[in-house]
């Protein structure tokens, strides 16, 4: 007997999975890299976004566990010690509204093919992820003294990215 995809459950397509399954790390890439604050911060800002996906695993929400569990088992388990690699996007403003346009494509496609319920859990969870990384380093200032947690441009990324989601 031949085990279905998780995604078959929930009625999506293997390209609507993969959407569903690629955007909490490309949401963590895109609020990291609004603002460049050297290679430590956005280690910890990895690290931050990856214990909130590993997280998903426990959620109620079926769909938000589905998905966490898919991409704990493609790209680590931060429980077991292991870290995403840093992605640093080359136009970090370009690849922000990529993954604000692929975010809004995510809330359309969950209005269409699961309930409210289950739609509103995946995108609190991404601006949830969101959240976590922004918050995970200080930016700005000079040796720690000024800086501020969240700098103008990460909290703008996550406040559009709450607005295309209605989060």
């Amino acid at each position: 007997m031949i085990e279905e995809p998780a995604y078959t459950g929930f009625g999506f397509s293997d390209e609507e999975w993969g959407l569903l399954v690629g955007l909490p790390q490309s949401v963590l890439t895109a609020a990291s890299a609004a603002e460049s604050d050297g290679t430590k911060a956005t280690m910890a800002e990895s690290a931050a976004g990856l214990e909130t996906i590993s997280a998903g695993r426990e959620s109620a929400s079926p769909l938000v566990a589905a998905v966490a569990g898919e991409i704990v088992t493609r790209v680590g388990d931060p429980e077991a010690g292991e870290e995403l690699p840093a992605i640093e996007p080359a136009d970090p403003r370009a690849y922000a509204e990529d993954v604000l346009g692929r975010a809004k494509e995510a809330a359309a496609l969950l209005a269409a093919k699961v309930d409210e319920g289950e739609a509103g859990a995946y995108q609190h969870w991404l601006v949830e992820i969101t959240e976590q990384v922004v918050g995970a380093a200080s930016s700005g200032g000079v040796l720690g003294l000024g800086a501020s947690v969240v700098s103008p441009s990460e909290r703008r990324f996550r406040d559009r990215l709450a607005q295309v989601l209605n989060d």
